[in-house]
């Protein structure tokens, strides 16, 4: 089914740059703290857990590699919840998955000018916080304009940018860091089970970005499926690797502050301590430089379907970009990341991201019952209802775990969301009404 929204879109983003958007969209900020939260937890299996967990996350990853390999249009989890639930559930999926990443946005923005501060005093300042931050949305917003072929570019670049320092920190401290135990392995208490489980899905989280921007794909269903899953079993090394080492060169890795650095800094010495700075740094742009490629796209497949204004469906007339969808994305999270008022939607964005994981699981199940072409069965998850249903009621599960602070933003979303769908469909009803009328004016 063609898309009117995609003529003059460009097929650029080849297996390679799909395959950066998914490492990407998952490897930020988190990994620079996560070890020390994962040892506390763990213990000496702290290591083997990320394969744990990558094992329960396979789960979803396969749905939504299904899921991708049925459809070329832009969208990714809203397109698969409105073609199995209907325009409203897909509506609501994508608001939230849109405000998730906006969070996101404004959040990631703020730790890239915290580690930048480190490394440069002046930027801790208010000015230089503030300057630092308009700087680099300006200019990532610049690179998304221009063309998907230099905002693609950009996130291919800074992901070899940020996986190099961490690539340089496991190699040399599998050789040289002193051979500390890891520790006896433990288990979270039951108490602590759920949260522990939340807080390393979400270290997985953020593949499904890469799911968005299909119309600028090459191959989306048969490329998307396979960078999904490869994504998934390299994240789990390069977690798995940095935790041992670090925990093999710091013995009390679950105090530190600072892990990755800490533990730089007792093999490497300072050095190790900047390399892993600007490894931060570059790591946090990434992010960035990828969700403003792909949560505009979000946008613009919204407003295609005229469920968001129609502005934010026009396409650049030269560079072919969403181009309004994607300054809009950047000014709001440029505001929202220079004040202090994000909270609420931070801890909203991580049940969100739950929400959209279990409903793209429910809709597997929803799309199978419907006859597809034989061209549109490029994969399918073996083993019948049971990966969706496990997907799905991971998702309950941990849902069942969220405070209730992040529930009472979740639901103060959706209920705005179902706000702006009424809305939008009575301003649609009203156009059609005129459009109607107007020949019999005549």
């Amino acid at each position: 089914m063609s898309n009117p929204s995609s003529v003059g879109r460009t097929r650029v983003i080849g297996f390679g740059a799909l395959l950066a958007l998914a490492l990407n969209g998952v490897i930020g900020s988190a990994i620079f703290a996560l070890p020390a939260q994962v040892a506390g937890l763990f213990g000496g299996a702290a290591p083997v857990s990320y394969f744990g967990v990558a094992l329960v996350t396979l789960a979803i990853v396969l749905c939504f590699a299904e899921l991708g390999s049925r459809f070329e249009r832009d969208g990714g989890p809203y397109l698969y919840a409105r073609e199995a639930f209907g325009p409203f559930i897909g509506f609501q999926t994508g608001w939230v998955f849109a405000l998730s990443r906006l969070a996101s946005v404004a959040a990631i923005s703020n730790a890239s000018a915290a580690y930048a501060g480190h490394l440069v005093p002046w930027l801790a300042t208010p000015l230089g916080r503030g300057l630092y931050i308009s700087i680099i949305l300006l200019a990532l917003t610049g690179l998304n304009v221009l063309g998907v072929r230099q905002g693609a570019l950009a996130v291919v670049l800074l992901t070899i940018g940020k996986l190099l320092p961490l690539g340089v920190f496991v190699a040399v401290g599998l050789g040289s860091a002193p051979a500390v135990e890891l520790g006896p392995a433990v288990l979270p208490p039951l108490s602590g089970a759920v949260e522990a489980a939340l807080l390393l899905v979400f270290a997985f989280g953020g593949f499904e970005t890469a799911s968005i921007p299909t119309e600028e794909m090459v191959s989306p269903r048969r490329h998307l499926p396979v960078a999904l899953v490869t994504s998934l079993l390299l994240i789990a090394v390069v977690y798995a690797s940095i935790q041992f080492v670090a925990q093999r060169a710091v013995p009390d890795l679950a105090r530190s502050p600072a892990p990755l650095a800490t533990a730089a800094e007792a093999f490497l010495g300072a050095p190790g301590a900047l390399l892993i700075g600007l490894g931060a740094v570059v790591s946090t742009l990434g992010t960035a430089s990828g969700n403003l490629l792909v949560a505009p796209r979000l946008l613009h497949a919204l407003a295609s379907n005229g469920q968001l204004p129609s502005v934010l469906a026009r396409l650049h007339p030269r560079f072919h970009t969403p181009h309004v969808a994607v300054a809009l994305f950047a000014a709001c999270a440029w505001a929202l990341a220079l004040s202090s008022n994000f909270g609420a939607l931070a801890a909203a964005s991580s049940v969100g991201r739950l929400m959209v994981f279990g409903t793209s699981c429910a809709a597997v199940l929803a799309l199978r019952r419907e006859p597809a072409p034989d061209a549109q069965r490029v994969f399918t998850v073996p083993g019948g209802a049971a990966v969706p249903v496990l997907g799905a009621s991971l998702c309950l599960l941990l849902l069942a775990g969220c405070s209730r602070t992040q529930l009472l933003a979740t639901a103060t979303l959706v209920a705005t969301g179902a706000l702006l769908y009424a809305v939008a469909r009575a301003v649609a009803a009203r156009t059609a009404a005129r459009q109607q009328v107007r020949p019999d004016t005549r």
